[in-house]
């Protein structure tokens, strides 16, 4: 293998959303070389990490009926019960749900949970307070997904945070997904609330790493309480 080869090989493709934010800095950082080259050295570095917030890697995803994939690559940061999103119409009894917080250093490309169909998308304008904050979940900005898979209905919530200005759909109404397909992202710092059906159990614990399209968030076809956890 060539030199350019392996370092090709070794590239984590930056998906399209990103490219006009990246030439922005880039084009920002040689006016900062320009005027003074320690703030050219400052803006190089800021542009290196736009690139690597809208990073899109890859990801291998588990494959099987009743499986659920975390959406979001961040730390789960609440396991709960709560009212899902009035807007999605699925009610107002609490349902298990699992808020996965994204730091402007995790990758932002959101991922459906499992196969299904997009039965609704509904898009909520709001407030941007601090997305680790449990009111965020009802007074920030958010797009939320129900997705019908065979008779059962997850919420998939993308939830604006301080900084996030703008969420990005990738799919529409009525449109079929694949588990660790692609749906969305938020920009700059957020979080993704995920609700199951009354009785669900989520397989992950506060404090975790997810892994978006990898990391298995829950099993609906296994027994409760069946997974336990410990600190290392």
């Amino acid at each position: 293998m060539s030199i350019a080869a392996s370092i090709r090989s070794q590239m984590v493709p930056v998906h399209r959303e990103g490219y006009p934010f990246i030439g922005i800095f880039a084009v920002v950082t040689l006016i900062l070389f320009w005027f003074w080259q320690p703030l050219g050295w400052l803006g190089l570095a800021l542009t290196i990490w736009c690139a690597l917030f809208f990073r899109d890697p890859p990801r291998v995803t588990a494959v099987r009926e009743g499986l659920l994939v975390s959406p979001a690559d961040g730390m789960v940061s609440m396991v709960t019960q709560a009212a899902p999103p009035a807007e999605l119409g699925m009610g107002d009894a609490p349902l298990p749900r699992v808020s996965i917080f994204m730091s402007v250093f995790d990758c932002h490309i959101n991922r459906s949970p499992l196969a299904g169909r997009i039965e609704r998308i509904a898009y909520r304008a709001g407030i941007f307070l601090n997305a680790d904050l449990d009111k965020a979940s009802e007074d920030n900005e958010r797009n939320s997904f129900l997705i019908d898979a065979q008779g059962v209905r997850i919420a998939v919530v993308q939830i604006a945070g301080l900084v996030a200005r703008r969420i990005v759909p990738f799919t529409t109404e009525g449109q079929s997904v694949e588990a660790g397909q692609r749906i969305g992202m938020i920009r700059f710092g957020s979080r993704v609330d995920v609700y199951l059906p009354a009785g669900g159990t989520f397989q992950v614990a506060v404090g975790q790493k997810a892994v978006a399209g990898e990391t298995v968030i829950a099993d609906l076809r296994a027994a409760p309480n069946d997974r336990n956890f410990r600190l290392d």
